[in-house]
């Protein structure tokens, strides 16, 4: 599995994670097996949130035992992001994932809540040991550049924010504002949300032909696409033991320039919307 520096933490996470959004609807035997042979295959890197419903819990099932192994991530509610708020659902949060610390906690997206006053939140429970590091969710250029303006260098982990194939809109100008300000890129939905390339249509047929000539699947080579650039982690879900590797061979397929090229060829960036996309 390759792996690469989060944020400015010098902390190591692998390039292909695991995402928990609506494990929770899925069978829960075969749910919580993928989450640990996933741990098994590598994806380390773990993420949930207190939207996510009974995955916290579930989350907690997998890693019990081996904690010190995972990276673990969780998220708090824009409804939830005042100092006293924040803290309260990060300690829910915390005693549902039956663990003392997060290694990162984020900002599920932008609400009412002033950032400095989440921002101040996010800096007590790191001080507070309960959370080792912070980050954000779903933020534009110009929220990065809010948040940088409070915290400072250094202090942003991480950006999560939608990005597979056919949605590249943070190839713009987020992908390249985080890589200056060393803020790793995690990537959800890699796979579309449901929506994977068709093999009947060209994208999908060119992904078929890469994963062929790879020895690999389509999903791998779409996952190998993403996470190419150090700065970008992919965090798809699996509720299939079969999916969860699959998923985490992805992390040591290695393609050419010229593959890559094919690919962005058949998913071109695109125009810059005027409004980051997110789900």
């Amino acid at each position: 599995m390759r792996t690469t520096t989060f944020g400015s933490l010098g902390v190591t996470v692998p390039v292909i994670g695991q995402g928990t959004w609506r494990l929770d609807e899925d069978r829960r035997a075969g749910a919580l097996e993928a989450l640990r042979r996933g741990l098994d295959a590598g994806m380390t890197h773990v993420d949930t949130a207190e939207m996510y419903g009974e995955a916290e819990p579930l989350v907690a099932e997998a890693v019990a035992g081996r904690r010190d192994e995972v990276f673990l991530v969780s998220k708090v509610l824009p409804q939830n992001a005042s100092k006293a708020r924040t803290i309260a659902a990060c300690e829910r949060s915390l005693a549902r994932l039956n663990t003392d610390r997060l290694d990162c906690y984020l900002l599920h997206w932008r609400g009412s809540t002033p950032l400095a006053e989440t921002i101040d939140a996010f800096e007590t429970l790191r001080a507070d040991g309960k959370i080792l590091s912070w980050g954000v969710s779903n933020f534009d250029v110009a929220d990065l550049e809010e948040a940088l303006a409070i915290a400072g260098e250094g202090r942003i982990a991480c950006n999560q924010v939608l990005y597979h194939l056919e949605e590249r809109a943070i190839d713009h100008a987020v992908i390249p504002w985080c890589e200056a300000h060393s803020v790793t890129v995690v990537a959800y939905s890699p796979f579309g949300s449901g929506d994977f390339p068709s093999s009947n249509g060209a994208g999908g047929q060119v992904l078929a032909e890469i994963a062929a000539e790879a020895g690999a699947t389509p999903r791998q080579v779409a996952l190998a696409a993403l996470t190419r650039r150090p700065s970008v982690v992919a965090i798809p879900k699996a509720s299939s033991t079969a999916h969860a590797l699959d998923n985490a061979a992805a992390g040591d397929l290695r393609l050419t320039s010229a593959q890559f090229e094919r690919i962005d060829a058949a998913f071109p960036v695109g125009p810059k919307p005027r409004h980051l996309p997110m789900i």
